[in-house]
């Protein structure tokens, strides 16, 4: 039997929301062992003079625990 936990992490690219999500979770991965998945429970862009400059991801991020 396993226990899992899941945590929230916030990650942002200037690319696209795949590049976020893909920022996020390689970031997670250095810092958490054993992560298992990931989804975006939200989304949302950051906006200057009319032009999208930031897009930003809530990840919840899944990791077994030992």
């Amino acid at each position: 039997m396993s226990v899992a936990r899941v945590t929230e992490i916030k990650a942002s690219s200037t690319k696209s929301f795949d590049d976020a999500l893909r920022v996020g979770v390689t970031r997670a991965s250095q810092t958490l062992d054993n992560v298992k998945g990931a989804w975006i429970a939200d989304q949302d862009v950051l906006v200057e003079d009319g032009e999208i400059v930031e897009y930003r991801v809530l990840l919840k991020v899944t990791f077994v625990l030992r």
